[in-house]
C-alpha cells in the first residue's frame, strides 16, 4: 500500500510542490525461539507473508506475529520548483 502526500506552498514569488511516498515491507523474522533457555535462535523466515483468512497479522511461513519481522520503510521525496510566469 502506497501513501502519497502532496503539499503545495504558494508564496509571492515561487511555487513549490512536494510529494512523498513510502513503501513498508516486513522482512526477516527476528523472534528469539531459545530465549526461555538463555540462548539465541531464529527460525530463518526471510519475509512476512500474511496468513489466509481473518488472521492477517500472523505470518503464514513461520507462524509469528508481524511485529517480530523487521520493518523496512522506503521513502521517496520529490520537490519540484516552477518559477512564476
Amino acid at each position: 500500500m502506497k501513501k502519497r502526500q502532496v503539499v503545495v506552498k504558494q508564496r509571492k514569488s515561487s511555487y513549490t510542490t512536494t510529494s512523498s511516498s513510502s513503501n513498508i515491507r516486513y522482512v526477516e523474522c527476528q523472534k528469539n525461539h531459545a530465549a526461555n533457555i538463555g540462548g539465541y535462535a531464529v527460525d530463518g523466515c526471510r519475509e512476512f507473508m500474511a496468513g489466509g483468512g481473518g488472521d492477517a497479522l500472523t505470518c503464514a511461513a513461520c507462524g509469528c506475529h508481524r511485529n517480530f519481522h523487521r520493518r523496512e520503510v522506503e521513502t521517496e521525496v520529490v520537490c519540484e520548483y516552477s518559477p512564476p510566469t
